[in-house]
């Protein structure tokens, strides 16, 4: 999943990006309202981590002209500003979750894995092609009962294949899904991964096809040999 991290303060967002780049999740950060507002309005995401006291901007304008575009985008609001009327107003300017600092970094990936689970896969937090079956929200995948050992980086490239399953997705689409702005990930390392996975998928009775000059395909096999 793609995340924007919006956080002006270096180790509060260090410690963030930190654990979500662990989590197996490509992370982009901003340290200013105005900032955010660009990226928002430029990249696509899967989740927001906002501040709200933050240069330029306020993070609850930011808010709001990300609603006011009628972006459905989850947002998780994390700030010192503690009290009920401002958790109220915050939520009722459509963030859908709010927490306050200093926070439990396991508090703060459990908050994460539930919202991310209410938009994988519109909504559905497992996906199966045959027998493979992957669990979004926790990164695990299963050939029938047989765990997947997949790298983060893998993972990332089979759900970003299997959220498309019906459809060719573009080499600058997986590499969109895979790297963020402080690790870029170039066409050869993009090669070495999908290499990786259809190696690790081989007699799963799924693969990884190429479709020339358009992109990759995930799909139930026949064959094992027609992935190459």
């Amino acid at each position: 999943m793609r995340i924007l991290l919006v956080e002006d303060d270096p180790s509060i967002a260090e410690g963030i990006r930190a654990s979500l780049r662990q989590g197996g999740h490509a992370v982009d950060h901003v340290t200013d309202g105005g900032q955010a507002d660009a990226a928002l309005r430029d990249h696509g995401y899967d989740l927001l981590v906002l501040d709200l006291g933050l240069p330029g901007l306020d993070g609850s304008e930011v808010l709001q002209r990300l609603r006011r575009r009628g972006k459905g985008l989850p947002v998780l609001v994390v700030t010192a500003r503690d009290g009920l009327a401002e958790r109220i107003r915050v939520l009722d300017l459509g963030a859908d979750d709010y927490l306050v600092k200093p926070f439990a970094l396991s508090e703060f990936e459990a908050r994460v894995r539930a919202l991310l689970r209410r938009v994988s896969s519109q909504g559905k937090p497992e996906l199966q092609l045959g027998r493979l079956r992957l669990d979004l929200p926790g990164h695990r995948a299963w050939v029938d009962r047989r765990p997947l050992e997949l790298t983060a980086r893998e993972f990332g490239l089979l759900e970003a294949l299997a959220l498309r399953a019906d459809r060719v997705t573009s080499r600058a689409q997986l590499i969109e899904a895979l790297c963020d702005w402080d690790q870029e990930l170039t066409d050869n390392g993009l090669d070495i991964a999908i290499h990786r996975l259809r190696r690790k998928l081989d007699g799963s009775g799924t693969g990884v096809r190429t479709i020339r000059g358009l992109g990759y395909l995930l799909e139930e096999l026949a064959d094992a040999g027609d992935a190459a």
